[in-house]
């Protein structure tokens, strides 16, 4: 029970979060970069740049790419606040000292300003996008 009124609760955070990034970029960087620092700045530029790709499937599995500055692919699940990038690991989940890193934040950037790319595949073709991802992880 308490993890049902937990998610529940996430998820009204995660809505707000959104509502108010839409906000933020609407009337300039500055309130992002207050709450979120200098991945703000990174993250608007992925967005400039287009980086952000939305892969959905039949079965309805979305999954976001994320094209980084170094030329890394890295994928992002927006359902549940994940990003398979080394600063997510470390800043997030290890240290505590973030709440996101620059490639999820532009993912829910991209979505407030309906800016991401979009590609369908089949449910198989997701499923190996998202093994490939684990195979170089590993």
């Amino acid at each position: 029970m308490a993890a049902a009124s937990r998610a529940i609760s996430l998820a009204t955070v995660v809505e707000e979060l959104l509502s108010e990034m839409a906000a933020a970029v609407r009337d300039g960087s500055a309130k992002l970069k207050f709450v979120f620092g200098s991945s703000a700045v990174q993250a608007l530029d992925l967005v400039d740049r287009q980086s952000i790709t939305l892969i959905s499937s039949p079965s309805g599995r979305r999954v976001y790419q994320v094209l980084g500055s170094s030329g890394k692919t890295y994928t992002c699940l927006a359902s549940c606040h994940y990003c398979s990038c080394p600063a997510f690991a470390f800043s997030v989940l290890r240290k505590s000292d973030s709440l996101l890193c620059k490639h999820l934040l532009a993912v829910y950037l991209s979505q407030v300003t309906s800016t991401c790319q979009q590609l369908s595949v089949s449910d198989k073709q997701l499923t190996d996008i998202l093994l490939t991802e684990k195979t170089h992880e590993a």
